[in-house]
């Protein structure tokens, strides 16, 4: 199992967790949800205190990843399987993302 912080605009929102079965886990921290001034992180991931869960990682988070020939440095450089797109999360998205979410390992 791997787990992953996730911040909205450096504060603590979520967990986005990866089981050994290979499916994911996205749970909002009781403190975000509880919070009406904290937005959700996506349009497709509403505030609600029950955990999402996908057989493949979740549109917003994907749509986080490198593309084409930066996804292809970013795997050779830090010797990730092209497929492993926790990892290529975790590499990419602890600091350089568009927008206001980051995703750090725990």
């Amino acid at each position: 199992m791997r787990q992953a912080t996730v911040f909205f605009k450096g504060q603590e929102a979520g967990t986005l967790t990866q089981p050994d079965d290979g499916s994911f886990v996205f749970q909002y921290a009781h403190s975000w949800v509880d919070d009406d001034s904290k937005p959700a992180i996506s349009l497709t991931l509403p505030k609600t205190k029950l955990a999402y869960c996908s057989p493949f990682l979740f549109p917003f988070f994907y749509n986080l990843l490198p593309e084409g020939s930066n996804k292809q440095v970013v795997c050779q450089l830090n010797r990730i399987d092209r497929n492993d797109y926790f990892g290529l999360l975790l590499t990419t998205a602890a600091n350089d993302t568009i927008g206001a979410v980051t995703v750090r390992k725990q």
